[in-house]
């Protein structure tokens, strides 16, 4: 396992990397055997808290994220590293048994764009300005059901997924909703009641 540990407007000390390193190698150790690698983010935050933020990746394709936000960096991390526990264990029997039914030719190449989001709407709509796409890497689209594609999301906790979905094989999306249910979108399922 590869462990890089950052501190952004902040000094991490050798004690507090030793805490980090032996919480983590216990909290994996307990979980998976195989995690590609770890980073951990310690930041000063505004009025004297301190934002930490772990990620985890295990295997190629599952990545796990937490945050925490508190006045003390130790207790910051500690409930970040809590939440990662808590979601390695929840979906644990899941994930392995998803790796074990994941096939290569299952999974589709897709660019990804990150969209740069200092732009303001009415000064740069006005000027007919757009933003600005920043950055372009592949991303692989999985095959999954649709319970396993909002687990992979709330795992990455990123905020939409798309999927190549395992009943009929076609594209589909699932996102968190602001009122905090998740949502999905099938296209192939609308296609075919429109036929209808």
């Amino acid at each position: 396992m590869e462990l890089v540990i950052n501190g952004k407007q902040m000094d991490v000390g050798e004690s507090f990397k030793e805490h980090i390193e032996a919480r983590l190698e216990d909290i994996i150790s307990k979980y998976f055997n195989r995690v590609t690698d770890v980073s951990v983010t310690m930041s000063k935050e505004a009025h004297s808290f301190f934002k930490a933020h772990i990620a985890v990746h295990i295997g190629k394709e599952i990545h796990v994220q937490a945050d925490a936000v508190e006045k003390d960096p130790y207790a910051a991390f500690d409930h970040a590293a809590e939440r990662i526990s808590t979601q390695l264990r929840r979906y644990k029997r899941r994930l392995r048994d998803h790796h074990d039914r994941v096939n290569p030719e299952d999974v589709l190449q897709a660019k990804g764009y990150v969209v740069e989001v200092s732009y303001d709407e009415e000064t740069d709509a006005a000027n007919g300005h757009e933003p600005a796409i920043v950055a372009e890497m592949p991303k692989n689209i999985p095959t999954l059901s649709v319970s396993e594609a909002v687990m992979r999301m709330d795992l990455s906790n990123e905020p939409a997924l798309m999927f190549r979905n395992a009943s009929h094989g076609g594209l589909n999306m699932v996102y968190k909703r602001p009122d905090g249910n998740v949502g999905w979108v099938d296209p192939a399922e609308e296609a075919s009641r429109a036929v209808a």
